[in-house]
């Protein structure tokens, strides 16, 4: 723009300023003084309101097309990140800077007061703009699947030839629900538990996806040993056309637990200690490892004598040699001589005992001490 020309809305004059490079538009507005081009000038560009979608049950916030999970974050970081992103500044505007100061109305109300300065035309401007921000409570489509009772597998707890344990069956849920919160850890929000039931055979847990029903089936076996078996069921075809089956994932624990005392064909009465893979014990009348065969697995053929519950403790009489120890049957109160396993101590002036249909026998300390633990 040449010296001597005039704002054709004011008639003053324009001060001179740089021609355009061949190629570059004109800016409509440089023909402008600066008064004529700052009365209609706006440095920032803010919506009349924002409303922010926050899920009454979970907190998680609607972002774009999906729901996230925003964790101990504070709404009212939330609400500063979406005022910034839905601000805009003008584009000739250089060296801008900005601030934002929230206000907390009400529970679901924050006015962001927002204050931007820029230079212009080698000028510095300033703008303050209050935008509203809104907390819309609404429920979140997980939320909302949970409310429902979805669920897509059922990971059914269950024990062969005998009904699970109450150990057993809380364990199951804690495995179940730790392999869900690594889930939710890692951002997935589908991963969910709808429903914990306890029935007269074991315990049934609803899982939100088939491969998480899967998992968990797995992770319990891995723990508490036994097998198991998937089930599926047609329940209905998605909206291409693919078959939609939910899937009963039927865990069965072993027959005997660590802590049951068993009597194996053709072998003396072992303590059971471990059911993972194969059963593993300790043989009560010499204290030597027991483990049963690979074809026999961790159910062999055996009768159930009792458990670690069922010992009681009674006296030493005397240590016979390094086989044999007598001591007094808890129930006549006779002395009698039974097998003294390595694990008996010299000194022993007690010790816990099971009397069962196979006999006497001595149990560990530390066995009974800890319930049979693993």
């Amino acid at each position: 723009m040449s010296s001597g020309d005039f704002c054709p809305r004011c008639g003053d004059p324009v001060p001179e300023r740089e021609e355009p490079l061949p190629g570059e538009p004109r800016e409509r507005d440089a023909v402008l003084c600066d008064d004529c081009y700052f009365e209609d000038f706006d440095l920032v560009d803010a919506p009349e309101r924002i409303e922010v979608r926050v899920c009454s049950q979970c907190g998680a916030v609607h972002e774009g097309n999906r729901w996230v999970d925003v964790g101990a974050r504070d709404y009212t970081d939330i609400a500063v990140e979406q005022v910034t992103e839905a601000l805009g500044v003008h584009l000739k505007a250089e060296d801008v800077r900005w601030g934002v100061e929230p206000e907390q109305v009400d529970e679901n109300t924050i006015r962001m007061h927002c204050t931007f300065g820029g230079v212009v035309r080698d000028t510095y401007r300033e703008e303050q703009v209050t935008v509203p921000v809104l907390l819309s409570r609404q429920t979140c489509d997980r939320c909302g699947r949970i409310a429902g009772g979805y669920y897509a597998s059922i990971v059914q707890v269950r024990a062969d030839e005998r009904t699970p344990t109450s150990d057993e069956e809380s364990r199951a849920v804690e495995i179940a629900e730790a392999y869900i919160a690594e889930r939710e850890a890692t951002g997935d929000r589908n991963a969910f538990i709808s429903e914990i039931n306890e029935t007269n055979d074991g315990t049934d847990i609803k899982i939100s996806t088939n491969q998480m029903g899967a998992g968990i089936a797995k992770r319990i076996v891995r723990e508490l040993g036994g097998d198991v078996e998937e089930y599926p069921t047609l329940v209905t075809e998605d909206s291409d056309g693919n078959e939609v089956y939910r899937v009963t994932y039927a865990v069965r624990l072993p027959k005997f637990t660590p802590g049951d005392v068993i009597e194996p064909d053709e072998a003396d009465p072992v303590l059971v200690q471990s059911v993972r893979g194969n059963l593993k014990g300790v043989s009560l009348t010499t204290g030597d490892p027991y483990e049963a065969s690979f074809e026999d697995g961790e159910t062999p053929d055996a009768r159930h004598l009792g458990t670690v519950d069922d010992a009681e403790e009674t006296t030493v009489v005397t240590i016979e040699d390094e086989y044999a120890v007598q001591v007094l049957d808890p129930e006549t109160y006779e002395s009698k001589t039974i097998a003294r396993p390595s694990y008996v101590d010299s000194g022993a002036e007690t010790v816990p005992v099971l009397k069962s249909r196979a006999g006497l026998h001595v149990l560990p300390e530390d066995a009974v001490a800890t319930d049979g633990s693993e």
